[in-house]
């Protein structure tokens, strides 16, 4: 990866509507050659998608709970199975599996506590889960999308 790819993220990251000719100016190539460059960032899987994000309050789900969730169960078809559960639950926007006390980090949205308690009563279903603990965001200070490229490995 060298300045070009950098500079190609930093303004994908901010926005990727950007027309491609806009892109290829502001950083100094040609059209054909940064749209390469794009191209072989896809296909490195460096680029994972392009997205639209959306305003969680103007869609009625502006309740952001942190769940932890704790389980005995540690074997590959649980966690098959736990995926599966949690992929079918569109509130669960973050799942993270975690070293230290608590096996699960949860993200949900939702539009109020009825909303959160709908899920929690799904997520209590799933056997194996031996505790769930849940925070409620009271105010978001920072949320971004943006990932810092200053450790992005260059050639």
């Amino acid at each position: 990866m060298d300045k070009f790819d950098v500079a190609i993220l930093e303004i994908l990251q901010a926005d990727c509507t950007r027309p491609l000719a806009d892109i290829a100016e502001q950083i100094g190539l040609g059209g054909t050659a940064c749209w390469r460059r794009i191209q072989k960032l896809e296909q490195q899987g460096v680029i994972t998608q392009r997205v639209a994000l959306l305003d969680a309050r103007e869609l009625n789900v502006a309740v952001t709970v942190f769940a932890e969730l704790r389980t005995q169960r540690h074997n590959a078809q649980w966690l098959a199975d736990f995926h599966t559960v949690i992929g079918a639950l569109p509130e669960v926007v973050e799942c993270y599996r975690m070293a230290g006390d608590t096996d699960y980090m949860l993200r949900i949205v939702v539009p109020d506590i009825a909303g959160y308690d709908a899920v929690y009563k799904r997520l209590i279903q799933v056997e194996g889960i031996t505790d769930i603990s849940s925070t409620f965001a009271m105010e978001r200070i920072k949320s971004t999308t943006v990932l810092p490229l200053q450790y992005a490995k260059r050639t």
